[in-house]
């Protein structure tokens, strides 16, 4: 097995007065041998708990397992080894000054020897799609997806039982992303890897991922098989990043645009302060299904309780789990 998990994971950086929690009591699971997209805005935390999965950020509240047991907070140890991340800038991630062969087999287990660490990076090379002949060359030499190939076989030089990808693609030219797109997915499934694929572009998401996994101010708001939560998303913020996202044929109507004022209304909203996020529904001053166009105060008042949702929708009108489909429905107020 190869199961990651996180657990009531909280990220904070700064003091008690001025800081911020950018990950707030995330509970996640990436099943083994399975592909979990993270979406979400610019802020959301995604990228933190990325960085927190590997050891480069450190937690505030809770744990990460792996295979039930808590990961090490060193990076460098041997278990820390079994997750690894690709980051987005693979030529920030790659040392200019060494050769590929040598950024590459410098993550190559301790106790090879040069002959077998040099066989290794030959490997590696070829399973990324790059001839071995390019250890010798240098990060400045190869193009964008190139040197992005390069930070795959890094990663898989450790010999890891989880990847995380945070934005792998959003730095390269739209040419190139579907061939290395092709290429994680291929790894993934030839070598059993779990993968938490982290992305603001829904169609390379929905490509990639069996399970998807909405991200809003640090907390998960959604999350389901991917097919599903696309098809039926059940929170208003990913209805939202459905609507945005560029469709074939034109955009897709607004979530509740037939209102009239509710774009003038959500377009006038202040944007949220993640400083001071909001009590209740943490989307309620952004959401067109809650307070700010329906006056629905168990928005303000009261945290939605995921579980009892589709998808884990934390919305506290989102359609019920199955199997608690006759729960009664929350008090509301219309427009008067």
């Amino acid at each position: 097995m190869n199961e990651l998990r996180f657990r009531d994971v909280s990220v904070r950086f700064g003091g008690r007065r001025r800081g911020v929690t950018a990950v707030d009591r995330v509970d996640l699971t990436v099943p083994a041998g399975s592909v979990v997209g993270l979406v979400g805005e610019s802020g959301s935390g995604k990228s933190t708990l990325a960085r927190a999965a590997v050891g480069l950020a450190p937690l505030s509240g809770g744990e990460i397992l792996l295979d039930r047991r808590r990961l090490p907070r060193t990076p460098g140890t041997d278990a820390g080894r079994r997750v690894q991340m690709v980051f987005q800038d693979p030529y920030s991630s790659l040392d200019p000054r060494m050769t590929i062969g040598a950024s590459i087999a410098e993550a190559v287990p301790r106790g090879t020897t040069a002959a077998a660490r040099r066989a290794e990076v030959a490997r590696l090379l070829d399973l990324v799609e790059l001839a071995p002949e390019r250890a010798r060359q240098y990060p400045a030499q190869l193009s964008g997806g190139q040197r992005q190939r390069v930070a795959l076989a890094r990663a898989l030089a450790a010999r890891p039982d989880v990847i995380v990808a945070d934005e792998i693609t959003s730095a390269l030219d739209v040419s190139i992303q579907g061939t290395v797109l092709n290429l994680v997915r291929d790894l993934q499934r030839r070598l059993g890897l779990s993968m938490l694929f982290i992305s603001h572009n829904l169609a390379v998401v929905r490509y990639v991922s069996d399970v998807l996994a909405v991200m809003y101010l640090g907390r998960i708001v959604e999350c389901g098989p991917v097919d599903d939560v696309l098809g039926d998303p059940q929170h208003p913020y990913t209805r939202q990043l459905l609507a945005s996202a560029p469709q074939p044929g034109g955009p897709r109507p607004a979530l509740l645009g037939t209102l009239t004022g509710t774009k003038a209304v959500l377009d006038a909203a202040e944007p949220t302060d993640p400083h001071h996020p909001p009590a209740g529904c943490r989307f309620h001053p952004r959401c067109p299904v809650g307070p700010l166009v329906l006056q629905r105060d168990v928005c303000r008042d009261t945290e939605p309780d995921g579980a009892a949702h589709r998808h884990l929708a934390a919305c506290h009108f989102a359609a019920p789990r199955p199997g608690l489909e006759k729960q009664a429905p929350l008090p509301t107020r219309s427009l008067s």
